[in-house]
């Protein structure tokens, strides 16, 4: 599968999944709103997830993925094996922790949270639901590790619709749970881990059409004997405590968001989800493509298709995420009104999450340029210069959040946070430069900056718009629902137009290029199905 057919296919479903995220967060913005009771439920809802980026999304899957890649080189058998043992040695030690982390949870929810010590109740419920959301992290791992094989096979469909689920059962679950729960917030929390098992099934019955039977094995003294088990823990520790640096970086902003004011933690949730639409959509989809394409490349000693993979990674990044970071910017204040200002959400809760958008979407295309060089990196198995790269991210982040905090509260934090990104990608460029694994060449720059230009005539086109609405309105955002959304998508279809008629006039998007690049695929998957037939 090309990079471009691989970004689009993991992209379109990852959107969707983000959508279904909205409707998510539209749903505890009503139930639960922006205070006291939803900052203890996004406590105990990033307490698994903060973990589970440390020990499968991040050190986990970067070493795994290079591994198993090769791997299928030698054979599907020869990757089941190797994926068997690993995934029983992972969900063994998972295990472990979530039965020690539910033991000590009281403290665990103090640390993450020292500004609920003041509030007794609140500490006691963000702990109840911590330990309700908890086995969360082990199920996830799991799927993670299921992500990756499927990742390693060429098929991004499954593992980037498996998110869909979590997003639609904890909507469910204030039909099915909540009834019978303590609260609503109790409810939600049994909806998160039930759905971590629904998410395990998911991903088993497409491995099962691809012939990977992964078998759970409990010999762990001869597991851990393995040579290739040892390989990746060895590639797996510089990665932890890389994950680990990000996650420390995750924990502090949590701690010092819960020190500024009440809400805080709300806020920042909110106005993190509106950033994790392009992240996820754009930077991920790179990310997970364009690891194994990497990895085959580099096996091979292709230079210059390696070189050319990365370029059109970069380019696919930008062109993706400097139009939604002037977007985003310019439609801050609709977008949060729309998903979020129903119930117990209000006017107020809306003008601070705005706010803190506005401060994370500029480190947008710093973080989706970081998203594409990583996996130049890790697809030749050096997993330490990550790490020291995000050491330096994690101080700067830290130190600008802190210097920031105070003065401007929540929004500062969010600041930071933009902030680390801008330093993190300059250190992974002159990494790769510096290294001869790739450099930014003329014509990419070109490209950059017709994007750049593409977009701010878009944000104009944007920003004119809505001050047209509004001086033939009034506020349009005091409409109904439907007639503001309605308005609201008629704003970004619009702006979308201009971008993608601006685009072609520059040369920015080459149709020609894409339905080769369809075609292609096409082609290969036919071929696919009369050698299979012919076999």
């Amino acid at each position: 599968m090309s990079l471009f057919k691989s970004i689009a296919t993991f992209g379109s479903f990852t959107f969707l999944s983000r959508i279904t995220g909205f409707l998510r967060d539209m749903v505890l913005a009503k139930y639960l709103g922006a205070g006291l009771i939803s900052d203890a439920f996004f406590v105990s809802f990033k307490l698994p997830n903060l973990f589970r980026s440390l020990f499968a999304e991040g050190a986990f899957a970067s070493a795994f993925v290079p591994i198993v890649s090769q791997k299928l080189c030698d054979g599907k058998e020869e990757a089941r094996k190797f994926s068997s043992a690993a995934i029983s040695v992972l969900a063994f030690f998972i295990t472990i922790f979530v039965i020690v982390i539910e033991i000590i949870m009281p403290a665990i929810v103090t640390i993450l949270a020292p500004g609920f010590a003041s509030n007794p109740e609140q500490l006691a419920l963000a702990t109840t639901l911590s330990r309700i959301t908890f086995p969360f992290l082990l199920f996830i791992s799991v799927v993670s590790f299921q992500s990756g094989i499927l990742s390693s096979l060429g098929k991004f469909a499954a593992p980037a619709s498996a998110p869909i689920i979590l997003n639609l059962l904890m909507v469910a679950s204030v039909f099915i749970f909540v009834p019978f729960a303590p609260s609503t917030a109790h409810g939600i929390a049994f909806g998160i881990t039930f759905a971590g098992f629904i998410e395990v099934l998911w991903l088993r019955y497409f491995l099962r059409k691809e012939k990977m039977f992964i078998n759970i094995q409990f010999n762990m003294p001869k597991l851990l004997k393995d040579k290739d088990i040892k390989t990746l823990f060895k590639r797996m520790a510089p990665g932890i405590l890389g994950s680990g640096i990000y996650q420390i970086n995750v924990m502090v902003s949590t701690i010092i968001a819960s020190l500024v004011a009440p809400g805080a933690i709300s806020w920042l949730y909110y106005a993190d989800r509106i950033q994790q639409l392009p992240i996820g959509v754009v930077g991920a989809a790179i990310s997970v493509a364009l690891l194994p394409i990497l990895s085959t490349h580099i096996k091979n000693n292709d230079d210059a298709q390696t070189r050319h993979a990365q370029s059109k990674a970069f380019e696919y990044g930008a062109m993706l995420a400097i139009p939604a970071m002037i977007a985003i910017i310019i439609l801050a204040l609709p977008i949060t009104n729309i998903l979020f200002q129903h119930g117990r959400f209000g006017a107020f809760e809306t003008e601070m999450t705005y706010k803190a958008i506005i401060a994370y979407i500029i480190g947008l295309p710093f973080y989706v340029c970081v998203k594409a060089m990583a996996p130049n990196l890790f697809a030749r198995g050096d997993t330490k210069t990550p790490v020291k790269y995000g050491l330096v991210s994690f101080i700067v982040n830290i130190a600008a959040s802190m210097a920031l905090a105070f003065p401007f509260g929540h929004i500062g934090i969010a600041a930071g946070s933009a902030v680390s990104s801008i330093v993190s990608f300059f250190l992974y460029y002159f990494g790769l430069k510096k290294r001869g694994f790739w450099n930014i060449e003329h014509s990419l720059v070109k490209q950059i900056i017709k994007i750049t230009f593409c977009a701010i005539i878009m944000g104009i086109v944007l920003k004119t718009s809505d001050y047209g609405l509004r001086l033939y309105f009034g506020n349009w955002l005091d409409f109904h629902f439907f007639i503001k959304l309605s308005l609201f998508l008629g704003l970004c279809l619009f702006g979308l137009a201009t971008f993608g008629l601006l685009a072609k006039i520059t040369g920015v998007i080459n149709i020609a290029d894409i339905k080769k690049a369809l075609s292609k695929n096409a082609k290969a998957k036919k071929d696919k199905k009369v050698s299979a037939k012919s076999a």
